[in-house]
C-alpha cells in the first residue's frame, strides 16, 4: 500500500491505531497478539499508535499503553529493562497513561484501526459497532459477522441453515440449569452422552471449557460456563483430530493450508495453549489433497455465512475412521501470538507475517471505500 493513499500521519505514513487488551477473560492473550502484529508493521510506511484497554474498561493512550498493561498481567514477567514489545515514545519516562473515552481516541486522526481484542467486548461487534460510528475503516469482520461468529450457539444455528456439518450439540442457558439442573442434565445424556465438551458460548481461547467424562463430572462444568456466560454450549466428544485453516479477503476470500494441533493435554485447553510446553502443531497438516480442497471449500463457505470480512480462522474435525469433517467454531479475530495458528498457516502458504498484516490493513480500508 503507498503511503499516500490515506494521506495520513508523519511524513505521509499511514495512521494505524492498533487495540489491544479489553475487558474479557481473553486480555492476556490480546497483549501477546497485539506485540506480534506491532513487531510486524514496517514503520518507514505506518505511524503506529497503541491503545490499550484495561481490563476495567479504561482507555490508555500516549507514552507506552503495553508497558503498562503487560506490567500488570501474569503472562508477562519482564526482567528488569527487559523490552515488554511496545512503541517507543520520545519522552516515555515522563508520560502519564492517562484513561480516555474510547469516543475521544477514535475520533482522533487516525486512518485505520487494527483492533486486537480477543472475546466479549472486542470480537463481538461492540467494538465494531463503535468504530462504524467513528466512520473509521478498521480491520475484520463488521458488526453484524462479529457478533454472530462470537455466538457459538447463533454461529452453529446459522451454519447449519448454509448446509456446514457439524457435531451433535446443546444449548443450555444459566437460568435453566439453575431452575431444572436434572431436566438439563438429563437431556444432555439423552442427546451426546459422554464424553461431551462444555463451552460458555462467547469467549475464545478455551477460557471456561471442560471435557466432561462422566455423569459426576458435568455439574462442575456447567458451574463453571456458567461463570463466564449466560449461554453454554455442549457439544458431543468425536474421536478426531483438531484441523485449522486461516480465511483471508472480503467479497471473494481465500483460504490457506490447513494446519494439525496436537495438543499436549487432554484437548487443547488455555494451558496447552499458552502456558504448558508440548502442544504440537503441525503446519501443514498430513492430510489428502481431497481433505485440503474439502476443509478450503467449507471454510470459504462458512466466512461467506456469516458475512466475515478481512480474516478468520476456522477450527475443524477430521474424524478419524471415516475422514468426515465437522466445523468446530469460527474466530473473525484469531491469535496473533508467536504460536498462533494464523499467522503460521498463512506464513506456509507463501504470505509472510508483514505482508499479512499489510494485506489486512489494505482490506480495512477497500472495505471501507466499497
Amino acid at each position: 500500500m503507498a503511503a499516500d493513499e490515506t494521506g495520513g500521519g508523519r511524513g505521509g505514513k499511514i495512521r494505524v491505531a492498533v487495540l489491544f487488551g479489553g475487558q474479557s477473560d481473553e486480555h492476556d492473550v490480546s497483549l501477546r497478539s497485539a506485540q506480534t502484529v506491532i513487531g510486524a508493521l514496517d514503520l518507514a510506511v505506518y505511524e503506529v499508535i497503541p491503545i490499550g484497554i484495561t481490563r476495567d474498561g479504561g482507555w490508555l493512550t500516549g507514552g507506552d499503553p503495553m508497558r503498562q498493561l503487560t506490567a500488570r498481567s501474569p503472562l508477562f514477567a519482564l526482567a528488569p529493562g527487559e523490552d515488554a514489545g511496545g512503541v517507543p515514545s520520545a519522552d516515555d519516562s515522563n508520560q502519564e497513561l492517562a484513561p480516555m473515552a474510547g469516543s475521544a481516541i477514535l475520533s482522533g486522526s487516525v486512518d485505520v484501526i487494527f483492533p486486537v481484542l480477543h472475546g466479549p467486548r472486542g470480537e463481538d461487534g461492540t467494538i465494531q459497532g463503535l468504530m462504524e460510528l467513528a466512520n473509521l475503516p478498521y480491520v475484520g469482520s463488521g458488526v453484524l459477522g462479529s457478533a454472530v461468529a462470537m455466538d457459538k450457539a447463533m454461529a452453529k444455528t446459522i451454519l447449519a441453515e448454509a448446509g456446514i456439518p457439524q457435531g451433535p450439540w446443546e444449548l443450555v442457558t444459566r437460568a435453566s440449569w439453575r431452575a431444572e439442573p436434572e431436566t438439563v442434565r438429563s437431556r444432555i445424556e439423552a442427546t451426546l452422552g459422554y464424553p461431551c465438551f462444555v463451552k460458555p458460548a462467547n469467549l475464545g481461547s478455551s477460557v471456561g471449557i471442560s471435557k466432561v467424562h462422566g455423569a459426576d463430572e458435568l455439574a462442575a462444568a456447567l458451574d463453571l460456563a456458567a461463570h463466564f456466560d449466560r449461554r453454554i454450549v455442549v457439544e458431543r466428544s468425536l474421536d478426531a483430530r483438531e484441523l485449522e485453516i486461516a480465511v483471508l479477503g472480503n467479497e471473494s476470500p481465500i483460504a490457506s493450508v490447513p494446519g494439525e494441533i496436537v495438543p499436549c493435554n487432554e484437548f487443547y485447553d488455555y494451558r496447552a495453549k499458552y502456558v504448558d510446553d508440548g502442544s504440537e502443531l503441525i503446519v501443514p497438516a498430513d492430510v489428502s489433497d481431497d481433505v485440503v480442497a474439502r476443509i478450503q471449500e467449507l471454510a470459504v463457505r462458512a466466512f461467506t455465512a456469516l458475512d466475515l470480512a478481512g480474516m478468520a480462522r476456522v477450527d475443524f474435525f477430521l474424524e478419524r475412521g471415516t475422514h468426515d469433517l465437522y466445523l468446530n467454531e469460527v474466530n473473525t479475530i484469531p491469535g496473533f501470538t508467536s504460536i498462533s495458528m494464523y499467522p503460521m498457516l498463512w506464513g506456509a502458504s507463501g504470505i509472510p507475517l508483514p505482508e499479512l498484516v499489510e494485506r489486512l490493513i489494505e482490506l480495512a480500508i477497500e472495505r471501507r471505500q466499497a
